[in-house]
């Protein structure tokens, strides 16, 4: 019974993770357009949206990345 009540305790609170980090990215990418800072094509936002997701979900600490390559036009 106890264990059965520690994976609802866990699936509730990660259910509570993912709407407030739903909720996160979208208001970045309304607050991105709004200001005009970024023009994304649609590989690019699916792109951002996954890489906040795994940010905003992750149960351990991000990791910068310097990408070195060259800008897309």
């Amino acid at each position: 019974m106890l264990r059965r009540q520690q994976a609802q305790a866990v699936v509730a609170a990660r259910k509570t993770i993912v709407e407030g980090a739903v909720g996160m990215v979208e208001m970045a990418l309304d607050m991105m357009s709004a200001k005009k800072m970024v023009e994304l094509d649609a590989d690019r936002r699916a792109a951002l949206v996954s890489n906040l997701m795994v940010v905003l979900c992750s149960e351990h600490d991000t990791q910068p990345v310097v990408n070195a390559g060259a800008q897309h036009q």
